[in-house]
């Protein structure tokens, strides 16, 4: 082990850090993205599916990202990256180009070019758990590059921040990764994704009333299974299947239904229909490779069916643990019967508040 440059590192870390601590920003800017749940046609999103129809719901808890701005400090390594939620702290230089500790993080704050003139502090935090199958690592990055947008001038679209999300994590990273994800967190709400052509998509946005949108809020709920969502193998294995098969393979062609049944039953306010095409959705999923509809997601779904759940979503591509967005009946007595029987049945299990997110994006300056 090279003490000497442990120690260099530590105190460049310390200088930076007692800095910033020290110093009035010159600016603080805020962005906030949602993360996803009920992915109805998700895997057709894929670069193997060539055209995928995604049905899917923004909602809170956000991933937050709020950045301080200072002047340059002369220093190589001037962004003070802080991950809440992993209790780290530590500095990176902008321009690097080799990702280490938490590459999302670092390849899209290499990616959006932060002016040589200012230094940074960048929060970032989210009460959506880790590994909850969720989109919370595109809310993350939807949220990050939103808020560096910000440092020069110009205004990225949700789009365009979308598209660039998904650049990090795919072109960058070299992570398999769909689009939806990152057109969710930018455009929040209840949406109907058409992808013509990876990774080029369009976006509907489905408006519905009030009342409807409320009931829809009241009746999801989603199941954190307590562990996180890792099965890189089994997604290889159903990756060298699906493009076997080609992009009009019928697994992936069930997927795609789901999303049109999805979007015309909220259009005609019929929760029994969107609750169906949840579970057809799932079932689909489990034709793809059945360790996809795990045994714990299995466990609360039996729950949810005996408490007279409409339906039922296994979020994300699915595997081992992640979480299940379910769509209650008409009683919220019933409802809440149901989550309690939930996390009666493992501790693991844990009911996640979610609110529908009329927003995608959104950043802000502080007024001081």
């Amino acid at each position: 082990m090279n003490f000497g440059a442990v120690l260099s590192t530590l105190y460049t870390f310390l200088t930076i850090e007692n800095r910033m601590d020290t110093r009035v920003p010159l600016r603080v800017i805020n962005s906030v993205a949602p993360i996803r749940i009920v992915d109805n046609g998700g895997w057709t999103d894929t670069w193997f599916a060539g055209h995928g129809k995604i049905f899917n719901i923004g909602v809170y808890p956000y991933a937050e990202v709020q950045i301080e701005v200072f002047p340059a400090d002369g220093a190589k390594e001037r962004v003070l990256i802080q991950a809440e939620n992993y209790g780290d702290r530590y500095t990176v230089a902008p321009e690097q180009g080799v990702w280490n500790k938490h590459p999302l993080l670092e390849a899209a704050i290499h990616y959006m070019h932060v002016p040589p003139d200012i230094s940074l502090r960048v929060n970032i935090y989210s009460e959506a758990p880790v590994g909850a199958s969720t989109g919370t690592s595109a809310a993350v990055s939807v949220a990050l590059i939103g808020a560096l947008d910000r440092l020069t001038p110009g205004r990225m679209t949700p789009h365009q921040v979308a598209l660039a999300a998904h650049h990090v994590e795919m072109n960058m990273l070299h992570l398999q990764c769909g689009i939806q994800d990152q057109l969710c967190s930018a455009f929040g709400g209840i949406n109907y994704i058409e992808m013509r052509q990876f990774p080029w998509a369009t976006v509907s946005q489905i408006q519905i009333p009030n009342s409807a949108w409320w009931e829809l809020e009241r009746r999801l709920v989603l199941v954190y299974l307590g562990r996180s969502h890792d099965s890189t193998e089994l997604h290889r294995k159903v990756i060298h299947e699906l493009e076997n098969e080609g992009p009009e393979s019928p697994r992936l062609e069930a997927l795609r239904g789901t999303a049109d049944r999805s979007r015309d039953a909220l259009y005609e306010g019929d929760f029994g229909g969107f609750g169906k095409a949840m579970i057809q959705n799932t079932e689909a999923q489990t034709r793809l490779h059945p360790d996809l509809v795990s045994a714990d997601a299995l466990k609360v779904i039996a729950i949810a069916r005996e408490h007279g759940a409409l339906g039922w979503k296994v979020n994300g591509a699915g595997g081992l643990g992640g979480s299940v967005t379910i769509l209650t009946g008409d009683l919220s007595g019933s409802k809440r019967s149901m989550i309690r029987a939930i996390q009666k049945a493992d501790p693991l299990f844990q009911n996640i508040p979610i609110y529908l997110s009329r927003y995608g994006l959104r950043t802000w300056e502080g007024t001081g």
